[in-house]
């Protein structure tokens, strides 16, 4: 085998070691279902805002309901001591803070704790870019106060900035 071919051959080598090296390695584990879902919520930081601000919308069976929650904020905290969240201006449809939990195992739906309406029902929420979708059920109990605010809920929220 001549000179070039030797060095044409190692030279090959070492681009298929190093392909092969840095091939999938961006030095960070891959993250489960649980952790990109929740990095949706919360943030890569670990707590997000989201608000009706810039666009967002409020509907309760199909009927706009935004002034009824003018100042509305839901923040998503997600850190070493779990999952919590706090809202303002919730016209007590959400409590002013409790824990959240994920819902099942496909992970696009949560359950609030509290004593409010909304807390302890599914909501099922989809995120596209910096706008987070909220659906859920306010079912009508014997309660009168609960009653009123029975209904199909959708918040178009956006993330603040």
């Amino acid at each position: 085998m001549d000179m070039r071919a030797l060095v044409r051959n190692y030279f090959i080598f070492i681009l298929v070691v190093f392909a092969a090296c840095t091939e999938g390695t961006s030095g960070e584990p891959e993250k489960t279902a649980e952790e990109t879902a929740t990095e949706l919520l919360a943030g890569l930081e670990g707590s997000q805002t989201w608000t009706l601000a810039n666009g967002g919308s409020v509907s309760k069976d199909g009927t706009t309901v935004t002034n009824d929650f003018e100042g509305f904020e839901l923040r998503f905290i997600a850190n070493n001591t779990g999952k919590s969240y706090t809202t303002i201006n919730s016209n007590l449809l959400f409590d002013s803070n409790g824990n959240w939990v994920f819902s099942g195992s496909n992970y696009d739906k949560i359950t609030l704790s509290g004593i409010q309406p909304a807390s302890n029902k599914e909501i099922s929420f989809t995120k596209n870019q910096e706008k987070l979708r909220l659906e859920f059920v306010v079912p009508a109990p014997q309660n009168a106060r609960v009653n009123a605010l029975a209904g199909f809920y959708v918040f178009d929220l956006t993330l603040l900035n």
